[in-house]
Parts: structure tokens; sequence; C-alpha cells
């Protein structure tokens, strides 16, 4: 295409799969951002789907973005034994990735739940301290450093932690604040009249991969999973975001002399990235509704959590008027064994509940359950 098109940027084979493996991360947190802030859920686990998805092919796409500027910089011919030796590696790198990764991530529960700090706020300091340990020596190691901080992170997440909660905000705003300190500074990288030059090319490949490849590479990996219907399949091959990851593996070529036309290969990236977010990042809500994929989600109207060492669960019910009968007290509802109602919620006004305080329709109850009776019930 750029043969063609933009002759004086041509690519040759090495620099064409750079630029595709640049391109193959994708974002979904830009995806539940969108769903998230207009109360829509997705059916069919769709979202921890495009979860895995996202999480795992960031570590995948920085692996080939390092061995294939490695192979530009050796300029040695793609030869047999030069993909053997590429694909030798790559297993190295996502097995050591991998297996540091789980215990890494282990260490750090083991460590932060033994923790006895009566300072709160070092438990987010030690976890931080945990990702960059988990990341430097996985790297020393000759593992994949990316892979191991995602793959630690989903042990540390979905284990019991002290002060999980705490934890969790801390990294909420914190990642926030590295997204907005990340997009100003590759902001400074671009220069808008060099994007003039690439419109073109950049539409026609946009175009190509969100229509074309992403759909055909979609559909063929999850043929084995029967459990997806189509509409499904058709909606994952359509929200596939580009995001910040892909400018920020252009800058990787930007700082190699060796990748030919490596800024027009920055500036293609990153006028495929806004394509992207302008074309399916305002259509992501529509789509899911028009593939009938959609589904309300129930915001939470009391904010509070439990602590992860207290087994039980707190979960919120909305009064309606099968749950009624007139002049109703608390103590006359039926009310599932080993749970407890909590606080309610009456228009603006919270009510700590006795036995005899009047329910009425639309009140809003927390309860507290024991998980046990809470899933017999």
């Amino acid at each position: 295409m750029m043969r063609v098109l933009l002759p004086e940027f041509a690519f040759g084979w090495a620099e064409s799969l750079l630029l595709a493996a640049i391109m193959s991360s994708t974002d979904s947190a830009s995806v539940f951002s969108i769903l998230n802030s207009s109360g829509v859920g997705l059916k069919q686990r769709l979202k921890p789907t495009l979860e895995l998805e996202s999480g795992s092919n960031d570590p995948m796409a920085y692996l080939l973005v390092i061995l294939l500027i490695s192979v530009i910089e050796s300029g040695e011919a793609l030869t047999g034994k030069l993909f053997f030796d590429s694909a030798l590696t790559l297993v190295m790198q996502l097995g050591v990735g991998v297996a540091a990764g789980f215990a890494i991530g282990y260490a750090t529960v083991k460590i932060v739940n033994a923790i006895n700090s009566s300072n709160e706020f070092l438990y987010p300091v030690m976890v931080i301290a945990c990702c960059f340990f988990a990341f430097t020596l996985t790297g020393l190691c000759g593992g994949n450093s990316y892979l191991a901080v995602y793959v630690a992170g989903l042990v540390v997440g979905n284990s019991k932690l002290a002060l999980k909660r705490t934890i969790t905000t801390f990294f909420g705003g914190f990642t926030w604040l590295v997204q907005i300190i990340m997009f100003l500074t590759l902001g400074l990288l671009v220069n808008p009249h060099e994007l003039l030059v690439i419109i073109v090319p950049g539409v026609l490949l946009g175009v190509l991969m969100i229509l074309i490849a992403r759909p055909v590479a979609v559909f063929l990996c999850m043929a084995p999973f029967r459990q997806f219907s189509f509409k499904a399949k058709a909606y994952v091959s359509w929200v596939g975001l580009r995001g910040a990851v892909p400018i920020i593996f252009a800058t990787y070529a930007l700082m190699s002399p060796q990748v030919v036309h490596a800024r027009f290969m920055f500036n293609i990236v990153f006028f495929i990235t806004i394509l992207s977010l302008l074309i399916q990042g305002t259509t992501v809500n529509t789509m899911a509704k028009w593939l009938g994929l959609d589904e309300v989600v129930d915001k939470k109207i009391f904010n509070v959590e439990l602590p992860e060492e207290i087994d039980a669960v707190m979960h919120e019910q909305t009064i309606t008027a099968s749950d009624l009968a007139d002049e109703m007290f608390l103590s006359e509802m039926t009310i599932p064994e080993q749970t407890l109602v909590i606080f309610i919620k009456r228009g603006d006004k919270y009510i700590v509940p006795k036995g005899n305080t009047r329910i009425y329709i639309g009140d809003k109850l927390l309860l507290i359950s024991d998980k046990e009776k809470l899933a017999k019930a």
C-alpha cells in the first residue's frame, strides 16, 4: 500500500510486520469506561473476555515489537533459522514471565497480609514496590516483564488481601494520573502538519483493520468456543479499540536509528488510534444495543464494602409491590436466614432499621448475609 500511495515511505517485510505488531494491542479499559458511564453491561460474559484479550495481547505485542526491532537492527534476512531463534526467545520470555508473575503475585499477597502497620497508606506503596520488583527481576531473568506484572496483578486481585479497598482506591486514582501524564507526553511527540501526509494510507489501513483484519482474526480464534453467539463474536470484532499502548510501542521504533521511516510509522499509529477511537469508541453502546447484547447494570446505592477477612456478603434490594402487603413492618417481612437489614434509603434519607420500622414501595435496603446462606436463598 505504501509503495503505491507514498513510494518514498515504502516499507519492507520487516517494517510491515513491526507496524502490525505495534497496532495489535487493544484497550478494553476504554470500552468499559464508555459502557460504565452510560450504565450499560454486556451479556454472554463478554466483559471478562475482552479484559483477558486486552491484558494478554499487550505482553505479546511488546515481545513481537522488541523481536522485530532486534531483527531490523541486526540486518539479517528473514530466514528459517531467524524465525526459529525468535520463536525460542518468545517461548522463553512467555514461560519465565508467567512463572515469575505467579511466584511474585503469591509472595506479594503473603507479604501484604503479614504487614501489621497502623498506617494503611503504606500498603499501596508496598504493592507498587512489588510491581517494580516483578518487572525488574523478570527482565533480568530473560522473561517478559509486562506479562509478569499482568499475571501478578491477576493473582493479587483475586486473592484475599488486607485493606484491599484502600489499595484499589489508591490505584484507581494513580492510574488516571499516569494516563493523563502519558497522553500529555505522547501529544508532545506529534507534529500536526505531519499527519496531513498520512491521511489517505491511514484511513485505508484503519478501515482494513476495523472491517476485515480484526473480524477475521476474532472469528478464527473464537471458532472453538461454541458458547459465544455470532452476535457476540461480531461485537468483539467491532470493539477492538486502540489506546495509548500502540503509540508507546511506536516510540520504541523512534528510538532505533535502524528502523526506516520510524517517524512516519509513529504518525500512522497515532492517526489510526485516533480513527479507532472516533469510529469504534463512539459506537460501543450503539453496537451493543443493536446486537441485543446490552443489559442494564444496577448502580450501587450504598457505597459500602466489607473487609476481605469477613466471610459475608453485602447486597442491595429495592422493594417492589410484590414484596409488600398493606401496613407491613420490617419484622413482618420474610427475610432469609442469617440475613440482616442494616440500612434503608428512602428518598434522600438513610434510616437505621428496627423491627417496627414501616417499609414502603421504592425503599432501598442494604443487607448483609452469610455467603452460604445467601447462595441457598
